[in-house]
């Protein structure tokens, strides 16, 4: 009896199936011609970047597929880091000089309308009394104030409220932030007497060098135990449009920021063998100027002024307090 052999039929659900003769090189398939070169394409070379036409969620994008190609669109996440831990504040809110004028101008013009508004009623028959040796215009003697003589009164005394309202004196390190129908209209930073618009708010701003002592703020060392540090802090606003409109306090917004800074930096217990001021100073400044740069405040330096155990740690490790050294 004999027996005839048959090769199974290839599954054309299996990969290769069909493709032609097997080599005996771990079951590739034999190349039909030999001159042929297989290269492998990655992968993403198959999509194209494009923007997407319709909105996407907040952290994502999404990649259009091209038409005709079959391509299906796909969702790239974006990087974790990429998101500012800063605050941002209003584009283009920057400070910028304010348009004034010398404050002669708003004399004059205050001047001019007081003078005008007297001229206005005697023309009027107002004063008889008070000029009672200058003849008056023979239209208008025995009659009252009429609309002309109205109208040039109204007008001198606009004139003379907004020469005398728009006076102003410029004080060395103080600055007036000016807005204007809620709009900031500039900064004056002159000293002297000025003219400002009188239609114009003001808000007086601080720019000298300042410092500030802080009471006791809770903090934590190395190793976790808790602490109190007062901390002396040195700055100076420097934008002022940014420090009085991109926040609504910029002296509670420092005091915050050194809070949260002390809660973030060890500071060094009183005994320890490093100076508590040297150890943490750096850090703290860094952190705290870091952190209020966008609101237009300049920080020179944070330094640890006293630190001292918290209650709860007194009792577990007892030390008198001490005064960071200089």
């Amino acid at each position: 009896m004999s027996t005839t052999a048959t090769s199974p039929t290839p599954d054309p659900a299996e990969p290769g199936a069909g493709t032609g003769p097997v080599d005996g090189q771990g079951g590739r398939p034999a190349r039909l011609i030999h001159t042929e070169v297989t290269t492998e394409i990655p992968v993403h070379l198959l999509f194209r970047d494009e923007a997407a036409p319709a909105p996407v969620p907040s952290g994502s994008a999404v990649v259009a597929r091209r038409p005709g190609t079959g391509e299906q669109p796909r969702l790239r996440h974006r990087a974790a880091g990429a998101v500012r831990v800063v605050p941002e504040v209003e584009a283009g809110l920057e400070e910028r000089a304010a348009r004034v004028l010398p404050g002669a101008v708003g004399v004059a013009a205050g001047g001019a309308g007081t003078a005008g508004c007297v001229l206005a009623s005697w023309w009027g028959g107002a004063l008889p009394s008070l000029v009672a040796g200058v003849p008056r215009l023979p239209d208008v003697a025995g009659a009252g104030p009429g609309l002309p003589q109205w109208a040039a009164c109204a007008g001198a005394g606009a004139l003379g409220l907004a020469g005398f309202a728009g006076l102003a004196r410029g004080c060395a390190g103080r600055a007036w932030v000016l807005g204007l129908f809620g709009r900031y209209r500039g900064t004056v930073r002159r000293t002297g007497l000025l003219w400002v618009n009188p239609l114009a708010s003001r808000r007086r701003v601080d720019v000298r060098l300042r410092h500030w002592r802080s009471d006791p703020m809770p903090a934590a060392a190395a190793d976790g135990v808790a602490l109190r540090v007062a901390v002396l802090v040195v700055w100076r606003v420097r934008d002022t449009a940014r420090a009085v409109l991109g926040v609504d306090d910029h002296e509670t917004y420092l005091r915050a920021c050194v809070e949260v800074a002390l809660a973030r930096v060890p500071v060094e217990p009183p005994g320890a063998g490093r100076n508590p001021v040297e150890a943490a100073e750096g850090a703290l400044t860094r952190l705290v100027a870091r952190e209020t740069a966008p609101v237009g405040l300049e920080v020179f330096s944070v330094r640890p002024a006293r630190v001292e155990w918290a209650p709860e740690a007194a009792g577990a490790v007892p030390e008198s307090p001490r005064e960071a050294s200089p």
